[in-house]
């Protein structure tokens, strides 16, 4: 069982996705990046539930909740990155940005 870790731009575009919600109705925010974060901690157990984010990096998987896409860059140490939240309508390999290995 690898290490979770939020990167920089992961947890930006968390924050993004919260205080778009926010305006509007903040208590569905606050419980949409908790969803969130319960969703991201069943990669514990099982890391590669996502799916392969085809045309990119075999490493790159991604982990659906509601509308969101949870982007997620294994490691060959089975730790996992999680390199952003996106909203299934925006086209995530636009946005996506990994970390160095």
């Amino acid at each position: 069982m690898g290490k979770i870790k939020w990167t920089h731009k992961g947890r930006a575009w968390l924050r993004k996705v919260h205080d778009y919600i926010a305006i509007d109705k903040p208590t569905a925010a606050l419980q949409l990046v908790e969803g969130i974060h319960q969703k991201v901690e069943v990669l514990h157990e099982f890391p590669e539930i996502g799916y392969r984010l085809r045309d990119y990096q075999e490493h790159v998987r991604v982990l659906l909740y509601g509308h969101y896409r949870i982007a997620y860059w294994m490691k060959e140490n089975r730790d996992i990155d999680i390199v952003g939240v996106f909203h299934g309508a925006l086209d995530i390999k636009k946005h996506l940005l990994l970390p160095n290995k």
